[in-house]
């Protein structure tokens, strides 16, 4: 059950339907394996920080495009997440669309392949009132795969002087305008790497850092966090876990992250508690699934250095 004083936290974005297979390792092209375990769970970057938000305790809606009123994994995606205690007032549903799905591989390091079908009407959906969609939240969370449905959004937030928590994990270009409107950006590797054409991480922050106006970090996996701090290159290194599935790690590192700032933690006590989050994620098969409850982070992290 959501506390009366859990801050409210909007998730805008993308939402997928994954359909999950563990294997042994990658079948090589052309090549066939056998698994015992498959599970079907939501994704997509703001649907995985919504439900992780819900159950670290945040009051945690969720909105962006899904499929016609009658497309059933659309249907399954908004109970899924409403049994999680997530808000999906905010979905908007596309006529003659269906919901993206995912078609996802993870092997026994824990690493995945993913393939994803997206129909090509989903993107033309547009929030109805961004105004009134960002009324009374705490802070708001977006996702850049969705850059035409998420941007109003983003503007109505930054309008009304709320903290808005970027997921960069869309390669886009490096004058793109979500970069100036964000309080806060944390880039995934990849994204970093394919927006700047710089290979290096840090050196890739200190190019973005002039189009960026506030909090600004990059992620890497079981590497170092780098971030930006009074003009000077820092890190933070993550927890040291033995990974299982590293299928939405990255979502509820954000999640965390937001849940830190919207409770007012500085930055490194924010992303601790992220990396906390998403460690333990990484540790359980499942997706969104394995995120885990506020309790557990916190006895995680009592136990840490």
């Amino acid at each position: 059950m959501t506390s009366s004083k859990a801050p409210k936290i909007l998730c805008a974005g993308i939402a997928v339907q994954d359909i999950v297979f563990k294997v042994g390792q990658i079948p090589a092209p052309g090549a066939k394996a056998m698994t015992k375990e498959m599970i079907i769970v939501p994704g997509g970057c703001a649907v995985n920080a919504a439900l992780a938000l819900a159950r670290l305790g945040a009051n945690a809606h969720y909105t962006g495009p899904l499929g016609d009123p009658s497309d059933q994994v659309s249907n399954t995606l908004v109970a899924q997440m409403n049994s999680e205690g997530v808000g999906t007032s905010g979905v908007v549903r596309v006529n003659g669309a269906t919901a993206p799905v995912s078609g996802i591989l993870i092997d026994a390091t824990g690493e995945r392949m993913i393939v994803t079908y997206r129909h090509p009407s989903i993107e033309t959906a547009r929030a109805p009132d961004p105004d009134a969609m960002v009324a009374g939240i705490s802070l708001l969370l977006a996702d850049n795969r969705f850059p035409a449905y998420v941007r109003p959004i983003i503007e109505a937030a930054h309008r009304h002087g709320i903290p808005i928590v970027l997921d960069a994990d869309r390669p886009t270009t490096e004058d793109d305008p979500l970069f100036g409107l964000a309080t806060h950006i944390i880039f995934s590797s990849e994204c970093l790497r394919a927006t700047t054409k710089i290979d290096d991480l840090a050196q890739g922050l200190k190019r973005m850092k002039p189009r960026v106006n506030g909090f600004l970090a990059v992620s890497n996996g079981p590497g170092d966090v780098i971030y930006i701090e009074g003009g000077k290159l820092k890190t933070m290194p993550v927890f040291r876990i033995e990974a299982v599935d590293t299928l939405a790690a990255g979502d509820v590192f954000h999640a965390g992250f937001a849940m830190g700032v919207a409770e007012g933690r500085d930055m490194v006590a924010s992303m601790r508690l992220g990396a906390a989050a998403a460690g333990l994620k990484c540790t359980r098969f499942g997706g969104s699934m394995g995120a885990p409850k506020r309790a557990e982070v916190d006895a995680f992290l009592a136990n840490q250095r």
